[in-house]
């Protein structure tokens, strides 16, 4: 029996139906057709890596380990609504609000919080108004603007950030990093406006979806594997083009305390691209400094009760740090590439930063 736990006070929550992670969920790396079913489309982007053949399921990423005290859920919370069982094609993790999420510490009061939600829903509606005259601008401008908006949308929410490092400013560059929270995708565009990748669900979103669309975020429908090959090309086109290409290779959120491994096909568009690879390290943490899940969109989790998190913490400060890219044609394959890649997103970064 799960002992029963207190927290921030959380408004009328509405649950919906999730599958493999959050709003910038990635496709799954090492689709692999079904035997005897042919693929249409560029071969090279499903061409299994060089190696020992693996069972797909080896791809879920480091065992999970939940806090003490707390039992282990690994599917939907009783009541939650139905929940897509996890597949190799569709990752999820074992995060979930009732194990990884944190409550009962560094709280706010609820006046507070409420005011940070009023000012936070002020400037995303500011946002989306703005987004036709935004996106008349000239490039330099419109990045500025886009930069202090995101920004904006971080701080209303009463989180605080510390940017270490600093973002290649021009060309195609496929920006990668770890997947926590709604939050990761403001900080990245803070640093490095770019096209998202996200999965098609979140289209339908109610003004997300809308926001996302006008932003140019490249939509994958991950349930089609057969649609893998054409989406690999239409992110590397875009990266050919010029323009950055944002995408958080695990394929799903996690609490931030546990990690899942980078999927590998993204990384495919880089190298047919030819273009840098810049790992982003994103933290959450507490007033005390230690790790905070509290930011955490995971699991069954509903975005009204996430949000409602983040503006009842107190204390939050979200820490970026942009790592020196990996050089086109430094690693001669995908598999390669996404292993260099989470391992410099994972070093510890410098001691200081900008705090916005």
């Amino acid at each position: 029996m799960s002992t029963p736990r207190t927290g921030a006070p959380r408004p009328p929550v509405l649950r919906r139906p999730r599958s493999g992670g959050g709003p910038g969920a990635a496709v799954p790396a090492d689709a692999v057709p079904a035997p005897g079913r042919p693929v249409t489309g560029p071969a090279e982007a499903l061409r299994p890596s060089t190696g020992p053949a693996q069972d797909p399921r080896s791809e879920a990423g480091p065992a999970h380990e939940p806090r003490p005290g707390v039992r282990s859920v690994r599917g939907g919370r009783p009541g939650a609504g139905p929940v897509r069982a996890a597949s190799a094609w569709l990752p999820a993790a074992p995060c979930s609000p009732r194990d990884c999420v944190e409550s009962g510490r560094h709280w706010t009061g609820v006046p507070r919080a409420l005011l940070r939600l009023a000012a936070l829903l002020a400037v995303v509606a500011l946002g989306v108004a703005l987004v036709p005259l935004i996106a008349r601008l000239r490039d330099p401008s419109r990045q500025k603007w886009i930069r202090r908006w995101c920004l904006a949308v971080v701080r209303t929410a009463g989180v605080r950030t510390r940017i270490t490092g600093a973002a290649r400013p021009t060309g195609g560059v496929l920006i990668v990093s770890d997947h926590v929270s709604w939050l990761d995708i403001p900080l990245l565009a803070a640093v490095r406006p770019a096209r998202m990748v996200a999965k098609a669900e979140v289209r339908g979103w109610p003004v997300a979806g809308a926001l996302a669309a006008r932003g140019g975020t490249l939509f994958i429908d991950r349930d089609r594997l057969r649609a893998l090959p054409g989406t690999v090309e239409r992110i590397a086109a875009v990266l050919r083009g010029g323009s950055a290409v944002a995408a958080f290779p695990e394929g799903s959120t996690w609490c931030g305390r546990a990690r899942g491994r980078y999927r590998r096909a993204l990384f495919q568009a880089a190298l047919d691209a030819g273009v840098p690879v810049q790992p982003v390290s994103i933290r959450y943490r507490s007033a005390d400094g230690a790790t905070s899940t509290a930011p955490a969109f995971v699991g069954e989790d509903s975005l009204p009760a996430s949000l409602w998190r983040v503006v009842s913490a107190r204390g939050l400060v979200a820490e970026v740090g942009l790592r020196p890219p990996l050089p086109a044609g430094s690693h001669p394959d995908r598999r390669s590439l996404a292993g260099a890649a989470q391992g410099r997103a994972h070093e510890p970064g410098p001691p200081s930063g900008a705090h916005l």
